[in-house]
């Protein structure tokens, strides 16, 4: 039998396609089936269906420790996202006299120090703060007597650090938020318990427009 994908043969894309995270929450469901089989399972007897029970109970524990460990991953993002606003404030005035920086700009990340944000607040300061360090750092570059300037030279340092710090975050956030996904359609124990709780799947981290724009350009 010949592949089904057979990537000598085709068809193939030559324009290439782009791969982007959809925004939607899919809802849990299920069918006449699974009431059928936790009756089944009481009719069997007392015993299958108290085991049945207990496992259900687990089971809803689990999505509750679950969720806890969402949020304490969303919350890590955070935290790096709130050292680079206080990196980026401590830069800003050092290098205040070399470039005219965006108020708005610095206002709005300011603003991220009020607590924890959602997911869509949290990538949107996540760009403004990006945005205000690709303004800082091309300047910086321009200056000599500036790069040379002990504090400057360890802000970038500690920029580059907390940078990667947030990706492998976004990646360990990512990796819950598939876990719950995946298991939330475990049947019958889990997906039952997440039907009934009315839970529905979760959205990764997603990159905006501008940032997939600017991976495109030529840094080098």
């Amino acid at each position: 039998m010949a592949n089904e994908l057979d990537e000598l043969t085709g068809p193939v894309n030559a324009a290439g396609r782009d791969v982007n995270v959809i925004e939607k929450q899919l809802p849990v469901k299920i069918g006449v089936g699974s009431v059928i089989f936790e009756i089944a399972l009481w009719v069997c007897g007392i015993l299958p269906g108290l085991i049945f029970l207990f496992m259900k109970t687990g089971a809803a524990n689990y999505f509750r420790k679950l969720q806890q460990k969402i949020q304490a991953d969303a919350s890590q993002i955070d935290n790096y996202l709130e050292q680079r606003v206080q990196i980026l404030q401590n830069l800003a005035p050092l290098v205040a006299k070399a470039i005219d920086l965006d108020k708005d700009i610095m206002k709005s990340v300011a603003a991220f120090r009020g607590g924890v944000l959602p997911d869509e607040e949290r990538n949107a300061v996540a760009n403004q703060i990006d945005s205000a360090f690709g303004r800082l750092f091309p300047q910086v570059e321009a200056y000599p007597e500036l790069k040379a300037h002990e504090a400057i030279a360890e802000a970038m340092r500690q920029n580059n650090y907390l940078q990667r710090e947030i990706t492998a975050a976004r990646t360990l956030y990512n990796d819950t938020v598939n876990q719950w996904n995946t298991d939330l359609f475990c049947w019958p124990t889990k997906m039952i318990v997440a039907a009934r709780a009315g839970y529905t799947t979760r959205i990764p981290f997603s990159a905006s427009a501008e940032t997939k724009a600017r991976a495109r350009e030529t840094f080098f």
